[in-house]
């Protein structure tokens, strides 16, 4: 298979990736992908398959909360080729530590609410829920 039987459009990558054609403008204006996107005869922007692979990274770092000037340097050490990947690892395991310790603080809040759910199911059983947080002595 060649790169032009790969060949897609900026609308056909937003349509696979969900994330609309200005967001992928401004990836690219970031400097966020590891390679130039290509440009067709006409001007038009092509993507292939390694950057929706790329692509996919990049939206996973950004939805665990990675700031895009992270995810850049991330690009530029890739960019840069084979010499810094203790730089890349360490840049990983800052991003995974960060990751674990919302997932800790979310489980944490789970529990509190799980415990709230099982409070207010236990008083809408009973027909008590009407005295819950009105001020009238411990909120439960």
């Amino acid at each position: 298979m060649t790169v032009l039987d790969t060949a897609l459009s900026i609308g056909q990558v937003a349509e696979r990736t969900g994330l609309s054609v200005h967001t992928l403008r401004m990836y690219e204006r970031e400097g966020l992908f590891t390679t130039e996107v290509r440009r067709s005869a006409t001007g038009r922007r092509v993507y292939c398959q390694a950057d929706l692979d790329w692509l996919e990274v990049c939206t996973k770092l950004r939805a665990t909360g990675m700031p895009l000037q992270s995810i850049r340097r991330f690009v530029e050490l890739v960019k840069a080729g084979p010499g810094n990947e203790s730089e890349r690892l360490e840049l990983l395991r800052e991003h995974q530590g960060r990751i674990e310790r919302q997932l800790a603080e979310l489980h944490d809040c789970l529990g509190l609410i799980a415990g709230k759910v099982a409070t207010y199911e236990r008083h809408v059983d009973v027909g008590t829920a009407a005295d819950l947080w009105t001020g009238i002595g411990p909120p439960d």
